[in-house]
Parts: C-alpha cells; structure tokens; sequence
C-alpha cells in the first residue's frame, strides 16, 4: 500500500448519499448484541438437534477462535492490504480498510457495520457448512462457527480498544504498540492485532528494535 496522509482527527466520507453513508458506521454494542444471540442459537441447536456434548462443544468453540486469527491474518494482510491499478479494487480497499489508515481514530468505523457484517458472516457461515457437510462434520460446525464469531468479536474489540484507549494492563502494552507500528510506521508488517502469532510464522513481525520503541 502507498503512503496514506494520516488524520487523527475527523473521519472519511464514504458515499455521497448520507443514507448509505449512515450505514458505515456502527457501536461496538450493536455488534455484540446482533451476534450474541445468534451464537447462543447456533450452539443450542448443535446440542439438541445433533446431540454434541460440553466436551464436544468447548473444544470445537476454541477451535473456532483460533482459525479467526488466522482468518484474521490472511484478511489483513491480503485482502485489505491488496494492491492494484484498477481503480475499483482501489475504492474497494478504501471503503473496507485504506480509509481506517487514513483516519485512525474514527472510531465508528472499527467494526464493520451490520449490514456487510451479516452479508460476510452469512457467507462464511454456508462456505464452512459446506466443507462440514462434505465431510459428514454438519453439526460441528454449529459449535465452530460461534467461536469464529466470538474470535471475530474479541478482535473488533481489541482493535477498538487499541484506537481508543491506552493499554489496561502491561502485558498488553505489546499489542498496542505493533498496532500503532502497523499504522504509524510500516504497513507491510505487523497484520495481527488480537494475535502476533501469524506474523511470527509468515515473517511480518517487527523487529525487537521498533518494538522497543
């Protein structure tokens, strides 16, 4: 991604249409309390129509967080981060994610809005479906997918919290800084934000001198 100008104050205009324009934005409590719901159904239904038992569910639940950090990693870096001549790709990555670098302390634009976000989520939720009813796995994937969905949440959360507040507690003090690394200093690195995992594993980790800073 080329240098983005960097505002911490105000936030980008989407769409001329100011209805569409509402509709980028949201609060992280609209968030939670849409998906909250939905994810006490999924494992309710994974209990009583499929018979999975604690021991099942907790299990494929942590799993499902899990895959969300790589989920996550492989988004950030590319899909969000994808660069391209074709000026509708471009407005693409500005609408999801190059306006976010732009405006780093729009805070209404940390979690993706409910209409996409439910589009995404239901589209996510039928692709893993299908592979779980491939491999005669159907009701796993009513325990899996509200851990993903959780993951999901946790991550909106942190990201949030990153852009919003200092850190709580030290030992998170090293999350915030690779986040503001990411934004401030180099955007090639540093995708993970609720997990440093990843960028362990595929190399985009920042270096222990800019960390320190």
């Amino acid at each position: 991604m080329s240098a983005t100008q960097i505002h911490n104050k105000g936030q980008a205009r989407l769409f001329r249409n100011p209805i569409l324009e509402a509709l980028t934005k949201t609060h992280p409590l609209i968030i939670w309390g849409m998906y909250l719901p939905i994810m006490g159904a999924m494992i309710y239904y994974s209990i009583r129509h499929f018979g999975l038992t604690a021991g099942a569910v907790i299990p494929l639940s942590f799993a499902g967080i899990f895959f969300w950090t790589f989920f996550e990693y492989i988004m950030h870096r590319f899909v969000y981060h994808f660069v391209s001549e074709n000026k509708a790709i471009q407005r693409f990555v500005y609408i999801f994610h190059a306006n976010h670098h732009e405006y780093p302390r729009d805070t209404e634009r940390l979690f993706l809005p409910p209409v996409p976000s439910i589009l995404i989520a239901s589209v996510l939720f039928f692709c893993m479906y299908a592979v779980a009813d491939i491999l005669h796995l159907t009701g796993r994937v009513f325990a899996f997918y509200p851990g993903f969905l959780l993951g999901y949440l946790l991550y909106a959360s942190m990201h949030y919290a990153i852009h919003a507040w200092n850190p709580p507690f030290r030992w998170m003090k090293p999350l915030w800084r690779n986040h503001q690394l990411h934004h401030y200093k180099h955007q090639e690195r540093g995708f993970g934000v609720s997990s440093t995992l990843w960028d362990h594993i595929f190399g985009t980790m920042f270096e222990r001198e800019n960390q320190a800073k």
